[in-house]
């Protein structure tokens, strides 16, 4: 005899079946989280970390307690030269590969440009201090920091390798925030703030002297117009100071760029001198004098061009204000040099190789203009 079913059963099985939907709920994350272990696993197996090499030092904190932080890590030891710094671009989540081996000796060697040695001094030091047992990171860390207490000039600067190499490579070298990392590192150490806050107190007293020194190299280079103080090149001469070129489309000038992060830096000072004080307030001048409006920096469709792409400046009265990445020395001129190293006032003049690649505009003075520079005024005229 066929059943009859109630007008109630289908909301009773509706019921039942959220219950049971409910119940698997734990049973399908664990799926979930088998797949993501898997899925790492499969990497660890391959050499390759689940994590890139540029998203180390953006992870949470407790991943340096992880298996995979430490398998970096162990990565990052065999990168590490006798002199105790660390090569620039490559990715180090992997082991030591033939590849890196067969590389020409020079491009090995040890420096600070790029975010090279002081990224490897903080990953390894985030790891010992969540991983005290591994001691190997933190005999790389002391290395690695006494490898940029060598390395620094007597005046305070640091040059872009060391040992030294002959070439533009021996200047004080700010270009892509390089000295300026490298002073974060020691002002934390100093502070024993952070990861590096487990340093000894010899290393401690040795990182407050090379931020002391490091701060005078800076304001003693700041470039002087007509009397008056303005901002940085992205590389001055370790003797003279006098702002230096670099590659062929890095001339000596003043940079919108390189001026930001050591502006920054300086207003991270917990005691400013007078000195540095004035020396702030002109950089922030310069910036707020050179800022360009009614321009906008971008990349555009171009079929006919090599990889599909162009890099224009075009005009917009509605663009925020952006800086150029350099300017001339005299004349305070936005300035764009191809491979010829000749200089030009538009950056459509240059070579589309150099056009679409090198940051010619910069945007990072924005914020420091309208944020963080009003903010440390107020604390400094307290």
């Amino acid at each position: 005899m066929k059943k009859t079913r109630r007008r109630g059963d289908a909301k009773e099985d509706a019921r039942l079946r959220s219950i049971a939907s409910l119940r698997s709920l734990p049973r399908l994350r664990a799926f979930a989280f088998a797949l993501i272990g898997i899925g790492s696993l499969a990497m660890a197996c391959a050499g390759r970390a689940a994590v890139t090499w540029g998203q180390v030092l953006r992870q949470p904190a407790a991943w340096y307690a992880m298996e995979e932080a430490k398998a970096v890590g162990d990565a990052v030891l065999t990168y590490q030269t006798p002199s105790g710094g660390w090569p620039k671009n490559w990715d180090m989540t992997a082991p030591l590969s033939e590849a890196f081996r067969a590389l020409k000796e020079g491009d090995r060697a040890p420096t600070i440009d790029n975010g090279a040695t002081t990224t490897q001094i903080r990953l390894l030091a985030r790891v010992h201090a969540a991983q005290p047992q591994t001691t190997a990171f933190r005999q790389a860390v002391e290395r690695g920091i006494d490898y940029l207490f060598e390395s620094q000039y007597e005046s305070g600067g640091w040059p872009q390798f060391y040992p030294l190499r002959k070439g533009y490579y021996t200047h004080i070298t700010f270009n892509d925030d390089a000295m300026v990392r490298v002073l974060e590192v020691m002002r934390d150490i100093a502070d024993g703030r952070g990861e590096l806050a487990w340093l000894d107190a010899k290393r401690r007293e040795r990182a407050k002297d090379a931020v002391t020194r490091g701060v005078a190299c800076i304001l003693r280079c700041q470039v002087t117009q007509d009397g008056v103080k303005t901002a940085w090149c992205a590389q001055h001469d370790e003797t003279t100071f006098a702002p230096a070129p670099a590659r062929k489309f890095e001339p000596a000038s003043l940079s919108g760029g390189e001026s930001t992060g050591i502006l920054r830096f300086l207003m991270q000072e917990p005691a400013p001198s007078p000195e540095l004080v004035a020396a702030v307030k002109a950089g922030v001048a310069w910036l707020e004098k050179v800022k360009i409006a009614g321009i906008r920096w971008e990349r555009i469709p171009a079929p006919n061009l090599p990889k599909g792409v162009d890099a224009v400046a075009t005009p917009d009265p509605n663009a925020p204000p952006i800086w150029a990445r350099f300017y001339e020395l005299k004349t305070n001129r936005p300035i764009f040099i191809g491979r010829d190293a000749i200089i030009r006032y538009h950056v459509s003049e240059i070579e589309h190789e150099r056009r679409t690649g090198y940051a010619w505009y910069v945007t990072s003075p924005q914020a420091l203009l309208e944020r963080d520079y009003p903010a440390w005024l107020v604390k400094v005229e307290k």
